[in-house]
């Protein structure tokens, strides 16, 4: 009703404008007399008037939730999230840079996997629809965790042809839990083995997914959409090539507006707002991001950050908002204002961090935080003390590790720093990538150090004087040729098959589904790469306690050791050829405790690749012949992290990742070596 009652008043001030300026032309000597000086004011004060309450009604209609939607989108890893992301934002008119655009960290491009979770809004039928994309790798299930709680909706993607696996129980129980609807979305559906058999179905084992996950009947009643993200279409019914005019997203976007629920949050009362997210900015400082629980916030009100402790509620911080974001598309906006129910970025504050409440002065009561997962496994960080430390990074020393891992632990709530003795640092996580991808971040930055092998944080507990160990639930798809191997390597780490079965549209693949020991599970990933020539795919993710299965088998052979320091000599390395795998060329540098090969036995054996052909004054044609060295097996950061044993370490540098002994002296090896391993 604003909208026509202004448009009314302007037009009759605009006519009155007209026939006043008609007449005063006839009696302009008049006119100072007939107009006196009060009444020349009396337009521009009408004019205000009218455009601040057009002004108003707009920001009222902009601050209204029930034009919002929140909606996550969850999947299991390489289902297509970001891929759909993408078909979404260029449906409705953004500009996409790239393939996988939202994908703007540079390990995210150059792996190919989402790493954190991204915010971005997109306008759709005068709707506006905050779309969350979330990681599909169960070591980041704490990005899941931790903005489900922003959103009423949720989009569930599932690859047709794999149907749901162990990732997808995951996010679904997550969103279920927190009492949102999803939509069924099957992706993929244009490959050539996905039929309409198989879409009912993979839609018969989501729904018993569901059902054992303790959904409602309302949750239970799912729409189905079949969809190829990569064509960049969907549809409400199946099809494998839709008509020209309906290859878009349209359906599924239509989908969300009648599905998710607007956001129940009142403008009326105090502002308040849960930070979710948290990154760090040179010029603005912290920028928190989350989604406001109630009320309305401006650019230059005075806020203060809220924490929850043991004591009651507490202070962190009173500042003012400098700044007010939002991400629409691709590229982030500035703000005037937000209201209750929306999803936006603030600056100002140096203090809150994840997990606190950003809230107006007068509001002295802290939201609830997200409760996160524990973290499973655990490594130690420590001062790089090798011989050739100091050669290529420019960080150091422990303060500066452990500032960063501070850092680090701050924006990241799935990971845990506890200090540790002389300089060193134990960082507990959800898994070996997500451990890998903080050391690979703090390499590129000139970090040097030295990590330790992963191990199982609370491996054992006793329940009814039974021991007890934690279990993991593992899907492996892989070549028929592979499954002798694969099998085997498991059995040696305490594995049990549960199911094996034919891989559904895919001729000459295996599934197999198997409990395993999480300490079994540690460093197996780059071996099974290796074993299935990189064409195999394994996936997994917490079951259960269970009872204890025993000491692992042999997993791995013996090492190399180096006793010698220096230029490691091709001369040296052609007589350690027959003794194993060789890790390193001729001209890397070496030295004492450095591992430079696998045994081709169980034992450690030390070598000196160093040793050079003695000069004599006898020479023939044939003796200097070029050598020919095999190929070495040059170790990458996440095979270093699956390789290393208990008394052995990982030297990280900028330029070079190198393994090492724990104790680099031969004599105190000799003297640890009765020590029982973990």
């Amino acid at each position: 009703m604003a909208g026509p009652l202004l448009r009314s008043l302007w037009s009759t001030t605009i006519k009155s404008l007209s026939s006043s300026s008609s007449f005063s032309s006839s009696t302009a000597p008049l006119r100072p007399f007939l107009y006196p000086r009060a009444h020349a004011y009396s337009l521009p004060l009408c004019f205000s008037a009218v455009a601040g309450a057009a002004a108003a009604a707009d920001t009222a209609s902009s601050l209204d939730p029930n034009r919002l939607r929140n909606v996550a989108v969850i999947a299991h890893v390489d289902h297509g999230k970001t891929t759909l992301m993408d078909r979404l934002l260029r449906q409705c008119g953004a500009e996409i840079p790239h393939e996988r655009a939202l994908d703007s960290i540079s390990l995210e491009r150059e792996r190919g996997i989402t790493i954190a979770s991204k915010v971005t809004s997109i306008s759709w039928k005068e709707n506006e629809l905050n779309m969350v994309d979330t990681p599909g790798h169960a070591d980041f299930g704490g990005e899941v965790e931790r903005v489900v709680g922003m959103v009423e909706g949720a989009v569930l993607v599932v690859d047709a042809g794999e149907g749901p696996l162990a990732q997808t129980k995951f996010v679904l129980a997550k969103a279920l839990k927190y009492g949102l609807r999803p939509i069924l979305l099957l992706n993929k559906v244009d490959r050539p083995s996905v039929t309409e058999e198989r879409c009912d179905e993979v839609e018969s084992l989501v729904f018993d997914l569901f059902a054992n996950l303790g959904a409602t009947e309302e949750q239970l009643d799912f729409p189905v959409l079949y969809a190829s993200a990569k064509e960049g279409w969907a549809s409400s019914t199946f099809t494998k090539s839709p008509p020209i005019d309906a290859r878009n997203m349209s359906d599924l976007l239509d989908a969300i507006i009648r599905r998710v629920p607007p956001p129940t949050a009142s403008l009326d009362r105090p502002f308040q707002m849960l930070v979710s997210m948290m990154e760090k900015d040179f010029y603005l400082g912290r920028i928190l991001t989350g989604r406001v629980s109630s009320g309305v916030i401006r650019v230059g009100d005075r806020v203060h950050g809220l924490r929850r402790t043991d004591s009651g509620v507490e202070k962190i911080e009173e500042g003012k908002v400098l700044k007010l974001m939002k991400k629409k598309g691709t590229s982030i906006v500035l703000i005037d204002s937000a209201g209750a129910g929306d999803i936006i970025s603030m600056a100002g504050l140096t203090s809150p961090s994840i997990g606190h409440t950003v809230a107006n002065m007068e509001v002295m009561t802290a939201l609830p935080t997200v409760e996160l997962d524990p973290p499973t496994i655990s490594m130690t960080f420590s001062v790089n003390d090798s011989p050739l430390a100091g050669r290529d990074g420019t960080h150091l020393t422990g303060g500066k590790i452990g500032d960063r891992l501070l850092a680090e632990a701050e924006t990241n709530l799935a990971i845990n720093v506890l200090p540790g003795l002389s300089d060193s640092f134990e960082v507990q996580g959800r898994g070996e990538l997500q451990l890998g991808i903080l050391i690979e971040n703090m390499r590129r930055e000139g970090f040097e150090l030295s990590v330790s092998p992963p191990k199982v944080i609370k491996m054992y507990k006793t329940e009814n004087g039974v021991k007890l160990e934690p279990l993991e639930e593992v899907t492996i798809e892989i070549n028929d040729e592979h499954v002798g191997l694969v099998m085997e390597a498991l059995s040696h780490r305490r594995a049990e098959v549960n199911d094996m079965g034919p891989v559904a549209g895919s001729e000459g693949r295996t599934r197999l589904s198997m409990t395993c020991p999480s300490r079994g599970l540690v460093g197996y990933r780059s071996v099974f790469s290796s074993d299935t020539r990189g064409t195999g795919f394994m996936h997994r993710a917490f079951l259960t306690y269970g009872k204890y299965r025993g000491p692992l088998g042999n997993v791995r052979k013996g090492v190399l050791v180096s006793v010698g320091h220096g230029t490691i000599t091709s001369y040296a390395l052609l007589s350690l050829e027959p003794r194993g795998t060789l890790f390193v060329t001729p001209g890397m540098e070496s030295y004492d405790g450095m591992i430079v090969g696998e045994h081709s036995r169980d034992t450690d054996l030390d070598v000196n690749p160093v040793r050079t052909k003695e000069l004599t004054n006898v020479r023939a044609a044939s003796k200097d012949e070029t050598l020919k060295l095999t190929p070495p097996r040059l170790m990458t950061l996440e095979e270093g992290i699956g390789y290393v044993a208990s008394d052995e370490l990982i030297e990280v540098t900028p330029k070079v990742i190198r393994l090492r002994k724990k104790y680099l002296d031969a004599n105190k090896r000799k003297m640890m070596r009765n020590k029982p391993k973990d």
